[in-house]
């Protein structure tokens, strides 16, 4: 390190527009302007760039296209970030900083050659495999770390308690601005492209996945249908690197069965991977934002839409329950379609009752990037100091 400026590598899985990848891209940028010296690694295929510019360097590891095969995805992403921090100089590096379970166990594997002393992890939330070797891929990531993060209180407990590591939490920020601000003609030219034109319009962010409980949504915005008969379910983004397909089959015959279509202007609007521009455009647009996630690390898509004003509804579950309350969220049960009908209906009633005026601008002002990235220095400056103690210190 020279003074307190300390040469720090952030590395992702993929460049698509995924919540562990803006969280890296939003976390580079603070680190970045607190006159840290940052670069992002992430794999790319065929030379894609990231989804969203960043003021940080950012390395591409090249692999290329893995079909539906996720073991090969994560086995060629794991040696591409591999190659590309190798050739990049990993001992130019005082912090090396994985977000994610394949750039974890490739630090791991760089770590056990001898080829550079030690990572930290942040650990966004865990996922439940079949198969062995992904679920120790999953394992080795963090246990193999010098030093644990978590975004909420919520994981750093279950760390703790299922793995016995002794993780710090560090909590996500949120870019009020980017969602605060707009373009009106540009936003309509989304709103237009997409087909946007329900009265109301109840947006999900993340694709259709089983973790996100979009079929539990469905079933709600079927009931709603009953009083809102114009509504509409616009489901954004989904660049997921893992294998949805039977879930989203399972998602396509249910809106079949409930007589719900699903295209342009339809009651059930699916977008795909998004521009970056486009969803805060969908949610200034929104009527009402639906996060009724079974599992989530922190949620970050719950501050982005108080951000742009739309009221949420929310899994009454950890972690939400650590950071949310009735006065910025609309509660449902997430294994229950009435219940999550039942908030959409309250949000929709004089935006939820939701205290926009006063308990929203308190919530997003206590979760600042800019905090977070200071909370990542010193913790930084913790691990530096413990790996470089000499051997059998």
């Amino acid at each position: 390190m020279n003074g307190t400026t300390m040469r720090i590598a952030l590395f992702t899985h993929s460049v698509n527009p995924r919540g562990g990848v803006a969280h890296t891209l939003e976390l580079g940028r603070a680190l970045h302007e607190a006159g840290q010296d940052v670069t992002i690694f992430a794999p790319s295929v065929d030379g894609a760039p990231m989804f969203r510019a960043s003021p940080c360097r950012v390395v591409l590891a090249p692999v290329a296209a893995h079909g539906n095969d996720t073991v090969t995805m994560v086995r060629t992403r794991i040696d591409a970030l591999k190659a590309a921090l190798l050739e990049g100089g990993a001992s130019g590096f005082d912090v090396l900083h994985a977000q994610d379970s394949i750039s974890g166990n490739a630090l791991a594997e760089l770590r056990e050659a001898g080829a550079i002393r030690g990572f930290v992890r942040t650990v966004h939330h865990l996922d439940t495999f079949d198969d062995a070797r992904l679920s120790e891929w999953q394992r080795r990531a963090f246990a193999d770390a010098d030093d644990v993060f978590c975004v909420s209180d919520a994981w750093t407990r279950k760390m703790s308690d299922e793995f016995g590591i002794a993780a710090s939490t560090v909590s996500n920020g949120v870019d009020v601005q980017r969602f605060r601000s707009s373009t009106e003609a540009k936003d309509s030219d989304v709103l237009v492209r997409l087909g946007v034109i329900g009265k109301p319009v109840v947006l999900a962010v993340g694709g259709i996945e089983e973790r996100k409980n979009t079929l539990q949504l469905l079933e709600a915005f079927a009931l709603l249908r009953q009083t809102h008969a114009n509504s509409q379910l616009v489901i954004a983004g989904g660049a997921s690197l893992l294998d949805h397909d039977a879930y989203t089959r399972r998602f396509f015959a249910r809106a079949a069965q409930l007589s719900l279509c699903i295209g342009q202007g339809e009651p059930i609007v699916i977008t795909g991977p998004l521009d970056d521009a486009a969803i805060p455009a969908l949610m200034r647009r929104a009527d009402v934002v639906s996060m009724v996630s079974l599992r989530e690390g922190f949620g970050l898509v719950t501050l982005e839409a108080l951000a742009a004003g739309a009221p949420v509804i929310v899994s009454q579950i950890e972690p939400f329950t650590g950071y949310l309350d009735e006065h910025v969220c609309c509660w449902a049960l997430p294994d229950d379609a009435a219940s999550i009908a039942d908030a959409l209906r309250r949000a929709l009633r004089e935006r939820g009752g939701i205290d926009f005026e006063h308990a929203v601008p308190e919530l997003l002002a206590s979760f600042s990037w800019h905090e977070s990235a200071r909370r990542h220095v010193a913790l930084y400056a913790s691990h530096v100091r413990h790996i470089m103690q000499p051997l059998g210190a």
